[in-house]
């Protein structure tokens, strides 16, 4: 925990160990480790499937999020920190709740009853329960097309997206989640709910530590939550941006393949977000554990892992400079083939000579 730090180096600046280990150390570890694009081999595949030392990876990195959580309140609630020192931890917590929210991606694809329980469980800290309906059954169903909400556009910066992926989130899984209950003849206040479910939870982890600790921890529950939904919707931006899926004759997309997900090989990254790099197998193969996730020469490649990419992202100039050209070339010179932002598409198509 930071407090250990602190108390060992009496450096203030370990309660933003957070940001320090997720935008810097592991981005530069990224680059002195390198790449490694080794495949699972075929008749190791179920054997690693079912290898539970994977599984446990997961389970374990709920009650060490919970439990950072709760040391954080109680060092909120006290009169130790400066004002300054709780937003830090609040900050280090929030990139603790957007690693928590990637463990909550990989149990919420399992069929098993117990793994999608502990994926709405992972999702309470930051209070967004709803990713477990939108991600599965309307972010995988609509990938790199325009009706995707979690698809960044070309052409369109972090900032834009942002705003327009949380509150489309939401509205689509409402929706999908509707329909669902209707199908089975339930109302929408139903146990059955799986939002309401995942909400419920958040509900009571934030009710209990404020009935413990006090109102004033509010702003830093908040900080935490904002911050871990803005680094999972930020790697969204990375993995689907410009990309597009090609049409049927009969207007139907294509099914998902490699070639809809930017992937990156950065080995630490990869080990340290459950190989969510290797995202475009995710989406062609989304039964795969993520142990056996593999690299494909189809899919477009990032220059840098994910968590480097999300620093980039923040700056859109440098994020334009560094991918725009990298969409062209993915779709071999032919930015038609691109999902540009419908209200910059002109001046887009008009840049690289084509008549709009």
């Amino acid at each position: 925990m930071p407090s250990q730090l602190v108390l060992r180096t009496g450096a203030p600046v370990f309660w933003w160990i957070g940001p320090v280990i997720i935008l810097i150390a592991i981005p530069l570890l990224d680059w002195i480790v390198g790449e490694d694009g080794t495949n699972p081999r075929d008749e190791d595949y179920e054997l690693l499937s079912n290898d539970r030392y994977y599984r446990w990876c997961t389970y374990l990195f709920l009650p060490i999020q919970l439990t950072g959580l709760g040391i954080a309140a109680y060092m909120w609630a006290g009169e130790e920190l400066r004002v300054v020192d709780k937003v830090g931890l609040a900050v280090t917590l929030g990139f603790v709740s957007g690693i928590g929210i990637n463990a909550a991606h990989e149990l919420g694809h399992r069929a098993e009853h117990l793994e999608r329980w502990l994926a709405k469980i992972a999702l309470a800290q930051s209070g967004y329960g709803h990713f477990f309906v939108e991600h599965n059954r309307g972010h995988h169903a609509r990938v790199a097309t325009p009706a995707d909400p979690a698809s960044a556009r070309m052409g369109e910066s972090l900032w834009e997206f942002l705003p327009r992926t949380i509150s489309g989130g939401i509205r689509s899984a409402v929706s999908l989640e509707r329909e669902r209950l209707t199908r089975k003849g339930l109302r929408w206040f139903s146990v059955h709910n799986h939002i309401l479910q995942a909400w419920a939870m958040s509900a009571a982890l934030f009710g209990t530590l404020l009935a413990v600790f006090g109102w004033h921890i509010l702003p830093y529950l908040v900080v935490q939550a904002a911050l871990g939904i803005a680094l999972l919707e930020t790697v969204n931006y990375v993995e689907h941006y410009g990309l597009l899926r090609a049409r049927r004759p009969n207007g139907q997309y294509v099914r998902c393949s490699p070639r809809d997900s930017w992937n990156s090989d950065h080995l630490v990254t990869n080990i340290f977000l459950f190989h969510l790099q290797r995202h475009s197998d995710h989406h062609a193969n989304p039964g795969r554990r993520y142990q056996t996730l593999r690299s494909s020469m189809q899919a477009p490649q990032l220059p840098a892992g994910y968590l480097s990419m999300i620093v980039f992202a923040a700056i859109p100039p440098l994020w334009r400079a560094i991918m725009d050209h990298r969409v062209l070339a993915h779709y071999g010179g032919d930015i038609t083939l691109a999902n540009i932002q419908p209200r910059k598409r002109r001046r887009i198509l008009m840049t690289y000579g084509v008549t709009a």
